[in-house]
């Protein structure tokens, strides 16, 4: 992603009037397994709101929506052995797509994770399914009517009324 598009990006989500069940700021809590969970539930209620993505953004306030910056490195991070991307990789069913973006905005580091909307069955993390409830992270076993509409989805999709390639 060039910058330009970055910062753009960044400017369209923090227009948003609060977080949603798509989109979600953090200042610099990235604890790993939080951090899989988030991909589970953004990328299963993106799907929901009818997103092709759905974000996990740090260095943003989430109240004020103000850039804060980030200390978070995702890319030099590990768990044992393993690269934290491909640590949480490894852990989604169906593997899904996320990109990792790190940039800066104004001298502060902002990472962006680009998370892919379901398409198929929910996704989930450590073989538990997450939703987000508004803006909060909830086991999706205990909403079983969000569940219902996520296959209900995979039923309708087409094959080929589909996009072959996308932004071109």
């Amino acid at each position: 992603m060039e910058q330009k598009e970055f910062e753009i990006l960044i400017e369209e989500l923090r227009a948003l009037p609060k977080e949603s069940e798509w989109i979600e700021f953090k200042k610099n809590n990235y604890n790993p397994q939080t951090i899989g969970e988030y991909i589970s539930a953004l990328s299963n209620s993106a799907c929901l709101e009818n997103k092709e993505f759905s974000y996990l953004v740090f260095g943003i306030e989430d109240n004020t929506h103000q850039i804060t910056g980030t200390s978070f490195k995702p890319k030099a991070e590990k768990i044992g052995n393993q690269e934290m991307e491909n640590w949480l990789a490894t852990q989604l069913e169906p593997k899904i797509d996320f990109k990792i973006i790190e940039s800066e905005i104004n001298d502060k580091s902002i990472v962006v994770f680009q998370i892919d909307a379901t398409l198929n069955r929910p996704v989930s993390f450590k073989g538990i399914s997450y939703i987000r409830v508004g803006s909060y992270k909830k086991k999706l076993k205990d909403h079983p009517e969000k569940e219902s509409k996520i296959w209900q989805k995979v039923k309708n999709i087409v094959f080929e009324k589909e996009y072959a390639i996308r932004n071109i």
